[in-house]
């Protein structure tokens, strides 16, 4: 499935890659793309917050962001290339009147109070894009299970004083650090799809981008994030990748969700319980086959009901064909132990798909190329480093422990389970296939209206 691996401990994500030729544009050549507009820039509220009065407090003493006066020329320009290309974003690009920034920064030249007058809209217009950029709604295709896990809008005065004290604002300005580090790159490889024309790239780099804008940017503390089309589990801290791991995910017919929740505890020694559609498929078949022993080997109990206080059921009273068959619906749960498929432990972020990130005694399936087998949830190559980063220390099965011990964080660890078949790797794009068919529709789209 994947081709071009970069290493087997490496971070960088794999996948087939070719050249985004991403693009830069040009200081002499920024004229090109500056749009005429009658929308004025000062003082437009843009999802609810008020960019100009924003920066009020400020007035007195100036801008935080010296952009011209303090000879930033080539981070206003990059500034400018945004504005003007901000249709691309979702965001109307007319509202910031991009001419008269032009003019300003023309008038600016060797005049002081012109510099520090250009200084004052640069950084309106700058924090009004942030805001627009940050409001936007992300991809529909997410679930939002925790409205913890969905990133703040950071203040528009703290974005302009972390721009003022970066070593270079220009840089600054091209990685876009408010936003995940992902969404620069995908959207400088969209504006050169789309100048080439290549209405199939961009289609499916625009999906990609909307995915993206969810994610946390490079302020957010700690997260996790898996790349269901990746297959791959990533610790994130302070913006850094510090540790990725192989995952198992959800095989086609019941992928895994794009879900944006809180890992709010482990279980430890877990019980299985396993749903009942699974029960039906790779339970039922063997009892058949089998009989009673197969059951008693592999740890599994029939319960009456799905309630917590139900019984134990005989399981040689269970029509185990009529399961198979999908005509009856039965409650089985497994018992910790070496073939538990929870393995030592779960990270569970409750939510209504019955999804978790879990360890897996089937290591074997985490060596083969295409990593979809499991039934929605995440199989981790190793739990216990997911543990230890996630809470400090090792998480320990003793023997003799009870079942299912439920080991809370002191606090809860933001989790995002992605879709994404696009990724930026240095100045590459690497394209994921499309496991769960999803970007199928969209990019057929793009297909028909290239013709």
């Amino acid at each position: 499935m994947h081709h071009g691996i970069v290493g087997s401990r490496s971070p960088r994500p794999a996948g087939r890659s070719r050249p985004a030729d991403f693009v830069v544009l040009a200081l002499a050549a920024s004229a090109a793309l500056f749009v005429p507009t009658a929308a004025s820039a000062r003082s437009a509220a843009v999802g609810g917050v008020d960019a100009t009065a924003a920066i009020a407090p400020e007035a007195g003493r100036g801008s935080d962001i010296a952009w011209i006066s303090g000879g930033q020329g080539e981070a206003a320009y990059r500034l400018i290339d945004l504005l003007a290309t901000s249709d691309i974003d979702g965001i109307d690009s007319r509202q910031f009147n991009v001419r008269a920034l032009q003019r300003s920064i023309r008038r600016a030249t060797g005049d002081p109070d012109q510099a520090r007058a250009a200084d004052r809209q640069l950084s309106q217009a700058f924090v009004r894009y942030v805001t627009a950029l940050r409001a936007l709604p992300p991809s529909k295709e997410w679930t939002i299970v925790d409205r913890g896990a969905v990133p703040d809008a950071a203040p528009a005065l703290a974005l302009l004083r972390d721009a003022a004290a970066d070593g270079s604002l220009a840089d600054f300005v091209a990685t876009m650090p408010w936003m995940h580090e992902n969404y620069s790159g995908l959207r400088r490889a969209l504006l050169d799809a789309e100048r080439r024309g290549d209405r199939t790239t961009a289609a499916r780099l625009k999906l990609n981008l909307d995915r993206v804008r969810l994610l946390p940017g490079a302020g957010a503390q700690r997260y996790v994030l898996v790349n269901t089309a990746a297959q791959r589990l990533y610790m994130v801290e302070n913006g850094k990748v510090v540790d990725w791991m192989r995952v198992v995910v959800g095989k086609a017919t019941m992928p895994t969700p794009m879900m944006a929740a809180l890992i709010r505890y482990a279980a430890v020694n877990p019980y299985w319980n396993v749903p009942a559609d699974l029960t039906a498929e790779r339970i039922a078949p063997n009892a058949v086959k089998e009989g009673m022993g197969y059951l008693k080997k592999q740890g599994y109990v029939v319960l009456s009901d799905w309630t917590s206080d139900a019984t134990v059921v005989d399981p040689s009273t269970v029509d185990w064909k009529a399961v198979a068959d999908g005509k009856v619906q039965i409650r089985v749960r497994q018992n910790p132990g070496p073939f538990n498929a929870m393995g030592r432990m779960k990270f569970m972020f409750p939510n209504n798909a019955g999804v978790y990130l879990h360890d897996t005694p089937n290591k074997d399936l985490l060596l083969e190329e295409a990593r979809l087998f499991s039934g929605g949830c995440v199989r981790l190559e190793d739990a216990p480093r997911l543990a230890k980063w996630l809470y400090g220390h090792s998480l320990v099965v003793t023997k003799g422990m009870k079942p299912e011990q439920h080991v809370d964080l002191d606090r809860p660890v933001p989790v995002y389970l992605a879709y994404l078949t696009a990724v930026p790797s240095g100045e590459q794009t690497v394209f994921y296939d499309d496991i769960y068919a999803q970007d199928q529709p969209r990019l057929a789209q793009a297909e028909v209206a290239a013709r």
